[in-house]
């Protein structure tokens, strides 16, 4: 039953604020609970506008529209989704990792679900005091290794609503149908452990059984209260993240954004890339700044990519190259983790990155070890050298992050570079002509994938859909972006391209037999038909409107 007067107010995701109309204002017992000028949904968001571009920096803007989705839900995602390029970069990279860093001291209200190491046994009971029952998706982290800023604990929450809140923007699935989860197992953050405001336990880690216990009994709890629910890890560090995605992902619907989202992204950059060139992806040569989650999670994609177009798995395999802080990847070292054995060929060992890109000749240089100006002026000439259009990702967020600019990639490189990064650039002017770097950002793949795995109830999210995403967003780079040095489309078109991707999925979850409804002929339509908008209900009929 509908809440009246000020309890209905005070619900963000019933509240209409000024745009309640006379009629229900009169059935609502909202009478003298507002001013009296009913506002359309339009001019409340001018109202919003206004507010937010007077705000002094980005922190500011991001607790402003952290407020507005505290009080008026629906507003909000009509300023998301409609103002989606100006707006993401607030609600999400590279603002939310700022908003991470100080989240327990801009705290004003709880938002998702904390799960604690004090709630062993007691995890379903968190979960079912959750008052939406439907829940179709949750994103949930641990905070160990928040984008390049590392360990953030219960600070990390940040990063789930962010996520969500693009799945509901960019994809159109319903806000009632995204959870928030942090796992709280502690902190080894120092600074956090000693800060009276941190809203984290204030203990050290939980880690081996203790940790994998708490992990397990939340699955379990999670598939039990919200049957058929999606879950993807995001943020957790590269140790855990790894063999979670191993244990659960044959068992769960489930999927890992930083390794497969990140390598989806990637993919169809490469892909977008040999447009330029004129190369086959089989053709590339890569080198990776990285070896973690990102960086293992791209070659992995790109290997399956080559072998899918007809190259042997080895040949594929030996076209990827990864560098970590020791030098470069290769056979004879014994300190590699399990998921650098594949990469690890043979070679003489290599300590720099320069000298890694002298001796193997890529064609392509990837950035995901969050090293801030890691590609210097050296590294970015050598690729010029070696390349008529060298392929240089910057992937690192936030900007501190990254590896590299824009203008320094197109200035170093004489205005070749094929540019992508993982935090937003402005146009640059070279040479009388102006380069438009765009973002190689997850949210052009994951709010896709997950509404595709939705519309259709797939029971497992696979590599060969994550290829499908790749190929569909690479697939939506028209030649006039690719001529502007463009190697993604824009942003502003992020739901159409959202509704392309996840046909593309549910194509792939119905062929191989993972769907659980009758797949349609034209998926693109009931994918479609499945995406929220966020326009205000009618609660009560207004009868001058029937006259």
């Amino acid at each position: 039953m509908l809440p009246h007067g000020a309890a209905l107010l005070r619900d963000p995701s019933l509240n209409k604020g000024t745009a309640f109309t006379d009629a229900e204002r009169e059935a609502l017992g909202l009478r003298g609970l507002l001013p009296q000028h009913v506002h359309t949904q339009a001019e409340q968001v001018r109202r919003v506008l206004e507010n937010f571009h007077r705000k002094p920096s980005a922190l500011e803007k991001y607790i402003d529209l952290n407020a507005l989705h505290d009080r008026n839900e629906t507003l909000f995602f009509r300023v998301l989704t409609d103002h989606l390029e100006e707006m993401m970069p607030i609600v999400y990279t590279p603002t939310v990792g700022l908003a991470c860093e100080h989240y327990a001291h801009i705290f004003q209200r709880s938002r998702g679900v904390f799960i604690s190491a004090t709630d062993r046994g007691r995890v379903e009971e968190a979960l079912r005091n959750w008052p939406e029952p439907g829940v179709r998706m949750i994103v949930v982290t641990d905070g160990e290794r928040i984008l390049g800023l590392g360990d953030l604990g219960a600070n990390g929450m940040a990063i789930p609503i962010g996520k969500l809140a693009l799945y509901t923007a960019a994809a159109g699935i319903a806000p009632a149908d995204c959870l928030p989860v942090v796992l709280d197992v502690g902190t080894n953050n120092e600074g956090l452990l000693n800060d009276p405001l941190y809203i984290g336990l204030h203990q050290r880690r939980l880690a081996g059984a203790d940790y994998d216990a708490l992990v397990d009994e939340f699955v379990a709890a999670a598939e039990r209260v919200f049957p058929g629910v999606v879950i993807q890890f995001e943020d957790f560090a590269s140790h855990n993240a790894f063999r979670l995605l191993r244990k659960y992902q044959d068992r769960i619907c489930t999927f890992n954004d930083d390794i497969q989202g990140t390598a989806a992204v990637a993919v169809a950059g490469l892909l977008s890339a040999t447009r330029a060139t004129g190369g086959a992806l089989g053709d590339q040569r890569l080198l990776f700044l990285g070896a973690g989650e990102a960086a293992t999670g791209i070659a992995d994609l790109t290997v399956g990519a080559m072998v899918a177009d007809g190259l042997p798995e080895a040949q594929a395999r030996g076209r990827c190259w990864l560098v970590d802080s020791h030098g470069l990847v290769v056979a004879g070292r014994v300190d590699l983790a399990e998921h650098k054995r594949p990469y690890a060929h043979d070679h003489a060992p290599v300590t720099d990155l320069v000298s890694a890109i002298r001796v193997l000749r890529p064609t392509a240089l990837i950035g995901a070890a969050a090293q801030g100006g890691a590609f210097t002026r050296e590294a970015i000439e050598e690729m010029a050298r070696l390349n008529e259009r060298p392929v240089v990702f910057a992937l690192s967020n936030p900007t501190s992050k990254s590896e590299c600019t824009a203008a320094q990639a197109y200035k170093w490189s004489g205005g070749r570079a094929l540019f992508a990064s993982g935090s937003p650039f402005e146009p640059v002017m070279l040479g009388g002509h102006t380069l438009v770097p765009r973002q190689g950002n997850n949210c052009y793949v994951f709010p896709g994938v997950g509404l595709g795995v939705i519309a259709v109830g797939a029971r497992r999210i696979t590599n060969e859909m994550f290829m499908a995403a790749a190929r569909a967003l690479s697939g939506a780079v028209s030649q006039a972006d690719i001529d502007q040095g463009s190697l993604y489309p824009p942003l502003e078109n992020v739901r159409q391209i959202s509704a392309r991707i996840a046909a593309a999925v549910a194509e792939v979850a119905c062929a191989q037999g993972h769907a659980t409804v009758p797949c349609p002929d034209d998926l693109p339509a009931f994918v479609t038909s499945k995406m929220y908008e966020p326009d205000y209900p009618v609660y009560v009929e207004d009868p001058k409107r029937r006259m």
